[in-house]
């Protein structure tokens, strides 16, 4: 079974590189990292992972994941690395392609591209997103990052893009290039995964959704003339529950990835990641 581990909040409280290296000699097979740039005070969007929509405090303590998943690849060799997930709105698709094309260059093509769009109005629009149609934004962007990463000149022409021939360096290790892997649960995303995507990365799903999905997208790949055995399920944000583990996998899914408690010490981290391996990876 290939179960994955996300990085807590607060993501700074223990060194990513220390947490990878922990990870690896466990047998993770993939370690994640989630962003969010900035939190604004005043908002009126609503937490979607509570059901009063408060936001936690915690909110607040994200680091970059890109920096992060770079110290982990230089302690690493083998484990995968995955932002769970990049905010692709917020960021200028330009600079992205390039932060990740020499991570995955460096890792030796270990990076997975968990995406997203946000839940959070205020936010994206601070850090320049349109929020009403920010799945068309994202697909955009997407775009505009694939041809950075295949080919030795490219150029872009659309609503939120635009600019003439222009060279990216160096490409990336994976090839064409490493999975983009949609997270959420938008009413298309399935739909999305299978034109342009590589994957989907549900966050509070369960077995059956799984599994009703998985054939789902096997239908959509198959008529959409693709191999569906090449697009993944990440599942994101599990307990370590053997168990449910299992019955993830068997819906279909490609991996777990389980959520740690925080933690405030080097120590106390090993002894949890030791914890949980015992608990779904024995």
């Amino acid at each position: 079974m290939n179960v994955g581990v996300s990085v807590p909040l607060p993501a700074y409280s223990v060194d990513v590189a220390a947490m990878a290296r922990v990870a690896e000699s466990l047998g993770f097979e993939s370690l994640w990292c989630a962003e969010h740039p900035i939190m604004p005070v005043a908002t009126t969007s609503r937490f979607p992972g509570s059901a009063d929509g408060i936001i936690p405090e915690s909110y607040s303590h994200f680091v970059d994941p890109f920096v992060a998943l770079a110290r982990a690849s230089g302690a690493t060799t083998q484990i995968k690395l995955g932002t769970g997930i990049t905010l692709v709105p917020e960021r200028n698709p330009l600079l992205l392609a390039k932060e990740i094309s020499t991570l995955d260059f460096f890792s030796g093509g270990r990076f997975l591209f968990g995406i997203g769009t946000g839940w959070h109005r205020e936010e994206t629009t601070i850090m320049g997103g349109d929020f009403d149609h920010r799945w068309t934004q994202t697909r955009e962007a997407i775009l505009v990052m694939k041809e950075l990463w295949t080919k030795p000149d490219a150029e872009f022409h659309g609503k939120y893009y635009d600019f003439p021939p222009v060279r990216s360096y160096p490409k990336p290790a994976q090839k064409p290039h490493p999975p983009v892997i949609l997270g959420g649960h938008a009413r298309n995303v399935l739909e999305r995964v299978v034109e342009w995507g590589d994957g989907w990365l549900p966050n509070r799903a369960t077995p059956a959704e799984v599994e009703a999905s998985r054939k789902k997208l096997d239908t959509l790949a198959k008529q959409a003339g693709r191999d569906p055995r090449r697009i993944t399920i990440s599942v994101f944000g599990q307990p370590a529950d053997r168990d449910l583990v299992r019955r993830f996998h068997d819906a279909g899914a490609t991996r777990v990835i389980v959520r740690p408690d925080t933690t405030t010490s080097e120590a106390q981290m090993r002894n949890g990641l030791e914890r949980i391996a015992e608990a779904v990876l024995r």
